[in-house]
């Protein structure tokens, strides 16, 4: 522990007697780098909040651009905000315009916009412009600058772009109409020409198709009514045509006459569409086996016969008439369609390239037909929200906090550069003179130098000082302190300058 306090002793020691040099050293460092820190530029910074809602009295059907659309124009006008052509105006716009005398200085004063300017996304419509400048009057105006840019980008942007694409529109509808118009000429003439004399509308192929469609209904609707007019005329044949009169018929007693009516109710129901199974049918069938067996067992009272034709009968000899013209209505349409057919193979298998050529002529036609219909309704959509644009405005920007004029300069931070010199300087003294002290071969004490040597040291001699040298010493003590007192005063002095300097400027 004593060896260390006597090391450090003797450092202060060595830096002690060298304090002149320490103290050169520490002015000459302090100065040149107060030099230097004074001569850096201050930077100012400018800071504004805008607000974009983009809304629309318009819904989204009509073809609006809806919210999605209105972030991605948000997000488009902030990538676009500090473009070349954009900095540019703010250059001519500004005080910036003074410095520049060429297209060459403009340039460059553009490219160092481009450095200085930040664009920052905060929220969803939300966004913070950022300008450092050498003033902070300049800060402000370049930063203003830019939001009636903006303002103006997006309040003309949308009505210009508008005016372009209708004009746009029209071109390529008018262009279109002329397609279309030829389109359906042509389509016009191929069906007078191959197409005229055949049965259907469209193409070769879609009338084929269609004619086996109905077909195939035809047939259908034809086995139906077969079917149909052979249960009419089972009934019939199952039915009397004649039924006894009024008074009775002679020769048939009650049993008979009963067999008839039970005969009558199950023809009645077998015409309504009842199965076998019908609850109805299998009763009348229960109750006419009983009556036939009566019938059979009565015996008969007269030889004579007679009566009156029987509307049932009737009935339905009118209902197999009406079926049977059915089915020859159904038979000559099938017969028809089948002669269609026959013509629409035959001009299919005589002449293939007319199938072809017909597909494609109304392929073309319809591809035409959708790009016109588009064209046309999207020409609507921008009309009308041209029209709302015009009547209204579409954006609305609010500046949340309008552009600030700074108070002191962002950069650099004089305050602490100077102190840092001033530390510097003092240790660039210390480290100069304990340096020194450190070449030179001179002990300080005895226990050194016989360390030194290698032998004893006998005795030492201490230091007598007169009246004239001890005063000498307190004078050059006075003027090492003036000389170190100077050094803070200087660094006070920078200070209250800095200070100075920022109350001017704000």
């Amino acid at each position: 522990m004593n060896g260390l306090y006597d090391e450090v002793r003797l450092a202060l020691h060595a830096i002690w007697t060298r304090r002149w040099l320490a103290l050169g050293v520490a002015w000459g460092v302090c100065v040149l780098g107060w030099l230097v820190v004074s001569q850096m530029p201050s930077r100012y910074e400018s800071r504004a909040r805008v607000f974009v809602q983009l809304r629309s009295i318009l819904p989204d059907a009509l073809g609006t651009p809806g919210q999605a659309q209105d972030q991605k124009s948000v997000d488009t006008i902030r990538q676009t905000l500090v473009s070349a052509v954009n900095l540019e105006k703010v250059v001519r716009g500004t005080d910036l315009a003074n410095t520049v005398s060429s297209d060459r200085d403009v340039a460059d004063r553009v490219s160092g916009l481009a450095q200085a300017i930040k664009v920052e996304s905060q929220q969803d419509n939300l966004f913070q412009i950022t300008t450092s400048a050498g003033s902070p009057k300049l800060a402000r105006d370049i930063t203003q600058k830019l939001i009636d840019i903006f303002v103006e980008q997006n309040l003309a942007g949308d009505r210009t772009q508008s005016t372009q694409s209708l004009r746009f529109l029209d071109t390529q509808l008018s262009a279109r109409q002329r397609q279309l118009q030829d389109a359906e000429a042509k389509r016009a003439d191929f069906q007078n020409r191959y197409l005229g004399s055949l049965p259907g509308t469209g193409t070769v192929s879609d009338r084929i198709s269609a004619a086996r469609t109905q077909m195939a209904q035809v047939d259908g609707d034809l086995a139906a009514a077969q079917s149909s007019l052979a249960a009419v005329s089972g009934q019939m044949a199952g039915t009397a045509q004649s039924v006894a009169g009024a008074g009775g018929i002679p020769g048939a007693g009650p049993a008979r006459a009963r067999l008839m009516a039970i005969q009558g109710q199950l023809a009645d129901a077998r015409a309504r569409g009842y199965t076998e199974a019908h609850p109805d049918v299998v009763a009348l069938k229960g109750q006419l086996a009983a009556a036939t067996a009566a019938a059979r067992g009565e015996p008969t009272t007269g030889a004579g016969a007679g009566g009156s034709p029987n509307p049932l009968y009737l009935s339905l000899q009118a209902m197999q008439a009406d079926k049977q013209a059915q089915v020859a209505s159904l038979r000559m349409r099938r017969n028809q369609l089948q002669g269609d057919l026959d013509q629409l193979d035959s001009k299919l298998a005589g002449d293939p390239q007319v199938a072809a050529q017909q597909g494609q002529i109304d392929r073309d036609y319809a591809v035409l037909k959708t790009a016109y219909d588009q064209l046309l309704a999207q020409r609507e959509q921008i009309a009308i929200r041209g029209q709302a644009q015009t009547q209204t405005d579409g954006s609305q920007f609010k500046v949340i906090d309008p552009p600030t004029l700074a108070r002191a300069p962002t950069a650099p931070n004089r305050f602490l550069l100077l102190t840092g010199v001033l530390i510097a300087g003092v240790a660039g003294g210390i480290g100069a003179a304990f340096a020194l002290g450190q070449l030179r071969s001179t002990f300080a004490t005895s226990g050194r130098l016989e360390k030194a040597a290698g032998m004893p040291v006998i005795g030492a001699i201490g230091e007598v000082v007169t009246r004239i040298q001890s005063e000498e010493r307190m004078r050059r003590l006075k003027l090492f302190a003036g000389g170190g007192a100077g050094l803070i005063a200087a660094y006070v002095l920078l200070l209250g300058v800095e200070m100075l300097q920022r109350g001017l400027a704000a």
